[in-house]
């Protein structure tokens, strides 16, 4: 065997060609089953689990959540290859997927359980979620300040399997709600077409 074939050979044992290990990003822009269809879309994503974020029970409830005064926000956990998409791509599907300057709640949806988040896993996803806030403030896009919040995640609890894929499983009256929600108008004035 040529020396150079069997160099090649050992170099490539040596170091074999590895998928990177997927990541999480969570955030939290309204209704989570809107912001499910928005990354679903994503390139990159490998999948996404509606749920609960930062709140102070164990094992939430929908009912719960959406009653509100359990410190849950629906939020969005999404895996991804960062060798296909980066999490700055995926800071900017968040921006242009709910409006940062209500910080009250998300369209139709009102209170803290529905109010925009970035919720960061290490110094890094904080670093980059802060730099495009504030490239966004620089940029000054929007008349009113961004009010989308930026903090650790310290808990994530996946939604019942029923709000899961809600815009595939139930389409008609994903749409009726999205529609009478007022969310796809709204970021239409906010980002354009």
């Amino acid at each position: 065997m040529p020396l150079r074939v069997l160099l090649l050979i050992v170099f490539l044992a040596a170091s074999p060609l590895q998928a990177a290990e997927p990541q999480t990003a969570t955030f939290a822009g309204g209704c989570f089953w809107c912001v499910e269809e928005a990354f679903d879309k994503v390139d990159g994503v490998l999948s996404t689990t509606s749920g609960y974020a930062n709140g102070n029970i164990d094992n939430p409830t929908y009912e719960q959540v959406s009653k509100g005064g359990t410190g849950y926000v629906e939020s969005l956990q999404v895996s991804f290859d960062p060798q296909r998409v980066s999490y700055e791509k995926l800071l900017d599907v968040f921006w242009h997927n709910h409006d940062p300057t209500d910080g009250g709640g998300q369209f139709c949806d009102r209170g803290n359980q529905y109010r925009p988040a970035i919720f960061y896993n290490d110094a890094q996803q904080q670093q980059l979620a802060e730099q495009s806030r504030d490239s966004l403030r620089k940029t000054k896009p929007f008349d009113r300040p961004i009010l989308t919040s930026i903090e650790p995640l310290k808990v994530f609890y996946p939604a019942e399997e029923k709000h899961q894929d809600y815009h595939e499983k139930n389409p008609v009256s994903y749409k009726f709600y999205k529609f009478t929600c007022g969310r796809a108008a709204r970021l239409e004035e906010l980002w354009g077409k």
